[in-house]
């Protein structure tokens, strides 16, 4: 009997796993017929006008009753409305009454790299290993991915895609939100490299109860492995003869100013030895991302000139001692130093509510259009775009968007229309299909009851 029961274990087991694989194939199936990602829109055919909306251009400007004309993916005009102006050949859309926005840009994001971070095989945002500065985000990025959609509804048409973890962890790159595939969706690519600058202390415990602040045993140790591997960059870099080396190719374009090192730090004393290990190696361009102590080193980034990404605006203060709104009103703080400051949002999962953290900053200091700003134009600026987007000028990109509302305003916020290089965007996904159906699922129930 024993022995009968042993022998037929593994067989009854094989059974059970080959049903289960079965049945997840089968839900996989049945999710991607009805909840595919929208088809990417076609090339702009034809020229486009936009007559009697509020323009704000994203440089601190707004236009009442404004004409926006663009073709061919490009923003030819955008001035106040006028009858004298020849609109022959264009398709005139009326919008009185909305509102004209450039489109949104949200940095270091793990967008596209990550779907369900609960699900080990969604997640490709990481390589083993912690100095990997040749890493590539960009040929990771999953176009299909059904985060990118929830994005789109509240604005936001670009994306700093950006690899995760280690001390190094790789290049970043831009993207649009609307491509068949990464190399369609690429909008600047390998952007910029990634340092996650070590702490002197971490904070022990978890965020529902935090414990006190340990000392990093192993902070020296890593601070010396990223001088040792950005000093051998440094003599790679000037070496007229050398043996490829892919790790050390990648960080040259620092040293040359084609490429951005992006330093994830918050607390301020590891600011200012991060920037001074950048200052002293050579590296042309700075940016700071997350820097949440950086309202205690004001002076020292504005001395040197070094861009911010704030990454998180809804959170509690770092320090109990600090006012409970310091961090909603850090953006207007750094604003008024003379400080070029970009927000992003810390996490890919609640990342659609980047305009909000701008509504947020205008509540608490900021006016709108400087607080747009902060989403568009200096986003654009702080990556090395701004030549291309980020505002509504002539020649730029046509990345805009058109809201029935204030676009910074949750209970607005509602996009009639989306164009990225002037290619009308869908609006409707996953979401908006449920709602379809359970809207009519319980209107006919509601009627059949009366």
């Amino acid at each position: 009997m024993d022995s009968y029961y042993f022998n037929l274990k593994p067989i009854l087991i094989m059974k059970i796993l080959k049903y289960i694989f079965i049945l997840i194939l089968l839900c996989s199936f049945a999710g991607a017929s009805w909840a595919q990602a929208p088809t990417p829109a076609a090339p702009q055919a034809k020229s486009i006008a936009l007559v009697n909306g509020t323009a704000h251009l994203g440089n601190g400007e707004v236009i009442e009753r404004a004409l926006l004309t663009f073709s061919n993916g490009k923003i030819e005009s955008v001035a106040a409305n006028s009858s004298d102006v020849n609109l022959d050949g264009y398709e005139v859309i009326n919008i009185e009454g909305k509102h004209i926005y450039p489109g949104l840009i949200l940095p270091a994001t793990e967008l596209g790299l990550v779907e369900v971070e609960a699900v080990r095989a969604t997640r490709d945002f990481r390589e083993t290993g912690s100095l990997n500065p040749n890493v590539r985000a960009l040929i990771a990025y999953n176009t299909d991915s059904e985060l990118i959609p929830t994005l789109r509804f509240n604005g936001i048409l670009l994306a700093q895609v950006t690899p995760q973890g280690g001390l190094v962890s790789g290049m970043s790159s831009l993207v649009q939100l609307d491509a068949w595939d990464w190399e369609g969706a690429a909008y600047k690519k390998d952007d910029g490299i990634h340092v996650n600058w070590p702490n002197r202390f971490n904070r022990t415990g978890w965020w529902a109860e935090p414990g006190g602040w340990k000392e990093n045993k192993n902070y020296d140790k890593h601070v010396s492995s990223l001088e040792s591997l950005f000093s051998d960059a440094v003599s790679y870099a000037k070496a007229e003869q050398k043996v490829k080396n892919a790790k050390l190719e990648a960080l040259e374009g620092l040293f040359e100013g084609s490429r951005t090192l992006y330093i994830h730090v918050g607390r301020s004393k590891e600011i200012i030895s991060s920037v001074n290990f950048a200052k002293k190696l050579g590296v042309k361009k700075v940016v700071l991302v997350g820097a949440e102590d950086a309202w205690l080193v004001k002076d020292f980034i504005k001395e040197n000139n070094i861009p911010v990404i704030l990454s998180n605006l809804h959170r509690l203060p770092s320090r109990p001692e600090e006012d409970v709104d310091l961090p909603f009103k850090l953006p207007y703080l750094l604003h008024q130093e003379g400080i070029l400051v970009g927000l992003g949002y810390q996490g890919v999962m609640s990342s659609r509510n980047l305009p909000f953290f701008a509504g947020t900053a205008a509540a608490y200091g900021l006016n709108k259009e400087e607080a747009l700003q902060m989403v568009t134009s200096n986003t654009a600026q702080i990556l090395g775009i701004a030549d291309k987007t980020g505002t509504l000028e002539t020649g730029k990109d046509a990345n805009l968007v058109i809201s029935e509302g204030d676009l910074l305003d949750m209970r607005t916020n509602n996009l009639e229309r989306a164009y990225i290089q002037g290619r009308q965007i869908q609006l409707d996904a996953k979401q908006q299909k449920l709602f379809e159906k359970y809207k009519d699922k319980y209107q006919k129930e509601n009627v059949s009851r009366l």
